[in-house]
């Protein structure tokens, strides 16, 4: 097991794409900054997608631009196509995932795309990034999303998931996620999971996990997965959002808990939590009224508390 754990911070797009209110550019750009001050060595800082889908999202280009100045910070980025995948390498982002629903009636909501059209986007992604000199181009990941179930299909079988994890690999992936977009998983079940796609695609192909906590479980289910040895794992500061397309599925493991939680057992996650605070504040000013959730910022740290 690692001693050390990046916490890929998905605020910035995951946190924002389900809120209606749009943030401005400035002060997205003032949070990112808190964040990285903070320690967050990778944050997922928007998506290419068309802007009258997700307004929320139309700045993301000039936020990849405004992070790749933040020394050592991965900047991250969600595309859903090959179009979003030349914006955002034209951006400068560090890593690109495309959401790769399991569940096909997802796929068709989310996406508008059947599992054989996302194969295929998958595949032109790749080419193209094959074009590119290998010092610019990204990391592709395939994030398989409903991974653990869809709230329109219900159960999505295990051995469907690993399939199209050996799919996404073969079409160009560098590596798959595991995304439990409807908040239905349990620790069992991503330990089994894990080791699934670990024996399929291998170790170094999965190492990263996104959990929403909608049903309580978000931590618990996070640290299954670092006991099967991942050592990413996605988080967003005050809990923030959800899947427009997956109904009721709201809530990622809120940041300040997870660092709470990982400092307290021993991790070494490089975050100093006075300034994840710091941040978690120009987020609350940035969006008077919207609720920001997490168990020790209303709670505080125990006394004499010291990270590891």
């Amino acid at each position: 097991m690692s001693t050390s754990i990046l916490v890929s911070e998905v605020g910035p797009r995951d946190g924002l794409q389900s809120i209606e209110r749009i943030m401005g550019t400035p002060e997205k750009k003032a949070w990112i900054h808190a964040l990285f001050k903070a320690g967050l060595r990778e944050i997922e800082v928007g998506s290419f997608v068309p802007s009258h889908v997700l307004p929320q999202m139309a700045d993301t280009a000039e936020l990849v631009g405004f992070a790749r100045t933040l020394p050592g910070l991965a900047v991250a980025a969600l595309v859903p196509n090959l179009k979003g995948a030349q914006a955002a390498v034209k951006a400068g982002a560090h890593k690109i995932s495309i959401p790769f629903s399991c569940s096909e009636t997802h796929s068709l909501k989310n996406v508008r795309r059947t599992h054989e059209q996302m194969i295929q986007e998958v595949q032109a992604i790749g080419a193209f990034l094959k074009t590119l000199p290998e010092a610019e181009r990204p990391h592709l990941e395939g994030s398989l999303s409903t991974a653990f179930g869809c709230t329109m299909e219900g159960v999505v079988p295990e051995d469907k998931v690993m399939d199209l994890a050996q799919i996404l690999i073969e079409a160009g992936c560098d590596e798959v996620g595991l995304s439990d977009t409807t908040g239905y998983a349990n620790p069992a079940q991503v330990r089994r999971m894990i080791r699934k796609v670990h024996a399929r695609v291998g170790a170094d192909r999965l190492t990263g996990i996104h959990l929403h906590n909608t049903r309580g479980l978000g931590l618990a289910n996070a640290l299954a997965a670092i006991d099967e040895g991942l050592t990413t794992i996605d988080a967003s500061q005050g809990g923030l959002g959800g899947c427009p397309f997956a109904p009721g599925a709201s809530g990622n493991i809120v940041t300040e808990d997870l660092v709470f939680m990982l400092e307290a057992m021993g991790f070494s996650t490089g975050i100093d939590y006075d300034a994840l605070m710091h941040a978690r504040q120009l987020l609350s000013d940035a969006l008077p009224g919207e609720p920001l959730y997490g168990m020790v910022p209303l709670a505080g740290l125990p006394k004499n508390f010291k990270a590891s």
